[in-house]
């Protein structure tokens, strides 16, 4: 879509055809591809890339990424170091890679002056003479440095609730807890349901181990945990930004599941300081608007409910930590909202 001030904040592009990538055998066991100059159309100072593969045992993908602007290029970025299982090749973000134009922190490039375009860089390679097959690549452009957009509700969600499993981030099998694949397992369950499709009916600790970042040693890594999502057959999973809250209503009118990357602290005040990120499932909205989430920050062992009721204001507030980012998880082949805004 043309860029506008409708797209001034984020702008997401989605690329399936890889066909004008400029490819390279590096070696024998591995493919590098470059993309053409990207102009998402809006200066940009953060980048998410995201990425669906079709990748067997023993292959690998190395996502990378550079930034320009006028008379200015960065260097190439190491975005991701991915695979399916994480042995052979680890499942690592990559750490200390600040320099005066920007850094990654974790899974997000991070500018200190906004660009005007991007290029890419991927590295298909495998150990056993197969090749990952990359079947979609998501690339979530935002300035933060400006205000988002508020918009009119979509008050077609308000009284809709999407019937998803509840699933708790806390039990016997970890200590820390695990929002962001608990989140993961409640989408990916209902989606087994409606398609019939039990492989992706996982318990947290099988989700937990399959989107395991080794260097950021957690289970937080946004991409990672879509990356899996879009790894079954039928599936598109990506991180991308939001203007609004109507936005999610969007979603949830269609009926598919939102998740969003909040902080718990702020989703209910009085709660104890916690200012790391949160993945918590939006489900629905309540007549009057407000959100109801499934919360994967709930201990079963006290009585206390997955499926909360949290204030509007509350959760918009809580959503800025991340600049409203969130997790889309759907069927390829599946109705979704219209994209108005150039957000998906």
């Amino acid at each position: 879509m043309p860029a506008s001030d409708h797209a001034r904040y984020g702008r997401f592009l989605a690329l399936t055809n890889f066909s004008n990538f400029t490819k390279t055998q590096s070696n024998a066991d591995e493919v590098v591809w470059l993309s053409p100059e990207i102009k998402p159309g809006i200066p940009w100072n953060e980048l998410i890339v995201s990425w669906n593969a079709d990748a067997p045992a023993g292959t690998f993908l190395k996502l990378e990424a550079c930034a320009a602007s006028p008379g200015h290029d960065t260097k190439f970025y190491t975005i991701a170091n991915w695979s399916p299982d994480g042995k052979i090749f680890p499942r690592a973000s990559v750490r200390g890679q600040q320099d005066a134009d920007g850094t990654v922190d974790t899974d997000t490039l991070i500018l200190n002056q906004p660009a005007n375009t991007a290029q890419i860089r991927v590295t298909l390679g495998g150990t056993s003479g197969s090749l990952p097959k990359l079947k979609f690549l998501g690339l979530s452009f935002a300035n933060t440095k400006i205000p988002v957009l508020v918009r009119e509700p979509n008050r077609k969600a308000w009284g809709k609730i999407i019937s998803t499993p509840e699933h708790s981030q806390h039990g016997d099998w970890t200590n820390k807890g695990w929002c962001s694949p608990t989140s993961l397992s409640m989408a990916l369950s209902r989606w087994a349901e409606i398609l019939n499709r039990p492989e992706m009916n996982l318990t947290v600790p099988e989700v937990a181990a399959n989107v395991y970042d080794a260097d950021f040693k957690g289970t937080g890594n946004w991409p990672f945990n879509t990356a899996f999502a879009g790894s079954f057959p039928g599936m598109r999973s990506y991180v991308t930004r939001l203007d609004d809250i109507s936005e999610v209503e969007d979603w949830i009118a269609m009926g598919i599941p939102v998740i969003l990357s909040a902080r718990w602290d702020w989703l209910l005040p009085g709660r104890p300081l916690d200012k790391d990120g949160h993945l918590i499932v939006c489900i629905g909205f309540t007549k009057d608007g407000d959100v109801v989430i499934n919360d994967p920050a709930t201990r079963l062992e006290k009585g206390e409910p997955v499926r909360r009721i949290y204030k509007r204001a509350d959760v918009i507030h809580s959503w800025t930590k991340s600049h409203n980012a969130v997790y889309l998880v759907y069927p390829e082949s599946g109705r979704i909202p219209q994209n108005k805004y150039g957000h998906w």
